[in-house]
């Protein structure tokens, strides 16, 4: 803006200089205003923005808009805590001999001070500098954010003391830099990058400090060589020699490279093969809106809903309320990397009770029925020992209603009963567990262990056949899942 106002008066100097007005002229504006020939000109100016080089905030990649169920799980980031403040080296005030504050006529106040308990003068500090915290926040649901911004987040360092190098009462500590605090969507592992676990920020109002700010640096005070014996009565932060000076300087923040892995927090999952039916039972159910279309793979990421209490309890019926996750279908092969994969299935882990839902009107139920738990199995055997119900979808169908019965039969038929005893085993039903899933003595000898085929794990709480569209013995399937939920508070 400078520049271009001094060019403009330049150029009006010399649009002066030849129509010949001298200075004088210059002050009269009647003489200006009666000369035609000269020139008027307008010129607009407008203020450029700052060019920001910071590489803090690149640009989302385009893959990340097209495919989002591939990043909105999982993410790593690189947080760094805010370095100490810098202190300060300070004077005393007088001179260098003992006599100069008599002579100055200077006497020193021991009260102007700041002072410890035992009589010794407080010097300032700097200020430490920000932790950087993550905690659990109601309001996300995923991680597509932390991609956008190159991945890294710096607290802001401690503020440093005052530099006017001489003590004086007036001096303060520097300020601590503000926290910075991470808000991550509820059931995020926060792990190191190399592996090691932070912390599950399961449950609302969870945090876990990731990154400590550094401490800031002391004031040393400076006096001379003669002085020096006396001074250390006065306060112990005395400068012997140079080296002391590395006690100034603050220490660094820590910075950690982060990886952090969302795992949906719901009571029932809801499992079966693409188009199954699981999103229209979810929207049916529960006040959720997910995608339903009738080609596969509409679900991309799992949708959560939740489902209100039980109303024959009465009061108790908002503590019966549950969340309900509806995941992407699995095909024959996901655990090989077909369809869309298995890492869906990790949302499975903080389930209590799962829903198989099975289309009845397909060509062979019960073998899409078989191909869904044996993909759980290959990706986590502990999820064929979860309780679970199945429900047989689509009955309002011909093909289907005329099957019902059948289908029934043979879905219970696979797999052993379930204790009845619930979840919480007591020592000697762990043991018989063991030696039940322990083979013969033979067979442990030499090495080989049978490993547990489909049929050797529970089988379902409860068959349920309904038609989820036209609304056909939801009832009935709603007191299923509410009975399973009430059996099972708890599954580990």
């Amino acid at each position: 803006m400078a520049t271009t106002l001094g060019q403009l008066r330049t150029c009006f100097l010399q649009l002066t200089d030849s129509n010949k007005l001298d200075s004088a002229q210059l002050g009269r504006p009647d003489l200006i205003s009666t000369r035609r020939d000269l020139r008027s000109f307008s010129l607009s100016c407008r203020v450029k923005p700052p060019v920001n080089d910071s590489p803090s905030r690149d640009p989302a990649p385009a893959s990340l808009t097209r495919e989002p169920h591939k990043y909105f799980d999982q993410a790593v980031i690189t947080v760094r805590a805010g370095d100490g403040g810098r202190g300060s080296v300070l004077s005393v005030p007088g001179g260098g001999k003992a006599d100069d504050k008599e002579k100055a006529g200077k006497v020193w106040k021991k009260a102007a001070y700041k002072r410890d308990f035992d009589g010794s003068v407080i010097l300032p500090v700097a200020g430490k500098g920000g932790d950087v915290i993550l905690f659990a926040d109601e309001g996300k649901d995923t991680l597509l954010e932390f991609h956008g911004r190159n991945g890294r987040y710096c607290a802001k360092r401690g503020g440093n003391v005052d530099a006017v190098r001489v003590l004086n009462p007036l001096l303060r500590d520097g300020v601590d830099g503000g926290d910075l605090r991470i808000g991550v969507p509820l059931g995020t592992v926060v792990k190191r990058k190399n592996g090691k676990l932070f912390a599950d920020l399961a449950n609302p109002g969870d945090e876990v400090l990731v990154a400590r700010g550094g401490q800031g640096g002391i004031s040393l005070l400076e006096v001379p060589l003669h002085r020096r014996k006396k001074s250390m009565t006065l306060t112990a932060n005395v400068m012997r020699d140079e080296s002391d000076k590395v006690l100034v300087l603050g220490q660094p923040g820590e910075e950690v490279s982060l990886e952090l892995i969302l795992r949906v927090v719901a009571d029932v999952g809801l499992v079966g093969l693409p188009n199954a039916g699981k999103s229209t039972l979810l929207a049916a159910i529960t006040r959720a809106k997910p995608d339903i279309a009738d080609y596969p793979f509409t679900t991309l990421m799992p949708n959560l809903g939740r489902l209100d209490g039980d109303p024959t309890l009465g009061a108790g019926r908002y503590s019966s309320e549950a969340t309900l996750a509806d995941l992407p279908g699995l095909i024959e092969g996901a655990h090989l990397g077909k369809g869309l994969g298995r890492n869906f299935l990790r949302h499975l882990r903080r389930t209590r009770l799962l829903v198989h839902v099975v289309d009845a009107a397909a060509e062979d139920p019960v073998n899409d029925y078989r191909t869904v738990k044996e993909e759980l199995r290959m990706y986590n055997p502990d999820y064929l020992d979860r309780p679970y119900i199945v429900v047989l979808n689509k009955i309002d169908l011909p093909k289907a209603m005329e099957r019902i019965t059948y289908l029934t039969q043979k879905i219970q038929q696979i797999g052993k009963e379930r204790c009845t005893l619930g979840p919480e085993k007591t020592s000697n039903d762990a043991a018989e567990s063991d030696d039940r899933d322990i083979d013969a003595p033979s067979t442990r000898a030499s090495g080989i262990r049978r490993e547990k085929e489909i049929e050797d794990y529970p089988g379902p709480l409860a068959v349920v056949a309904v038609s989820v569209l036209n609304g056909i013995q939801v009832g009935e399937m709603l007191q299923a899942i509410r009975a399973a939920l009430r059996t099972y508070p708890e599954f580990t």
